[in-house]
């Protein structure tokens, strides 16, 4: 990760967003595992705990609708990475025992800057 300071604007404005995200969802009653968790297959934004489940969230954040907005920005090949970053997490994690349940969030942030959490946006099938 760059220092704070050569990161670039939209680096730090997605920085917020997943702040932001991750206090809202605190808020709900998530607890927080992991945030930026990097692999080869790609990036997951935050892990969080929602009771005994595994809860993978993308953070989202445009300033225009153009397209759909944030949450449709979400595309399949984004969503495959997702998975496969998620099983690389779970497989360094738990190995080859039991995985706990799991699911896939977005937390979408549109023009309003208000957060719209889709719980169980996509699942990994």
């Amino acid at each position: 990760m760059l220092p704070a300071d050569r990161r670039t604007s939209r680096q730090r404005s997605g920085d917020a967003a997943e702040t932001l995200a991750l206090q809202a969802l605190v808020a709900r009653g998530l607890r927080p595992v992991a945030r930026k968790v990097r692999c080869r297959a790609g990036e997951i934004d935050l892990i969080m705990r929602d009771g005994d489940a595994v809860v993978f969230v993308e953070v989202r954040r445009r300033s225009r609708e153009d397209f759909g907005g944030a949450a449709a920005s979400v595309d399949a090949a984004k969503r495959r990475r997702l998975v496969r970053a998620a099983q690389w997490w779970l497989l360094t994690r738990y190995g080859g025992g039991a995985w706990p349940a799991c699911r896939f969030d977005v937390v979408a942030f549109g023009a309003d800057e208000r957060p719209q959490w889709l719980k169980a946006a996509f699942d990994a099938g």
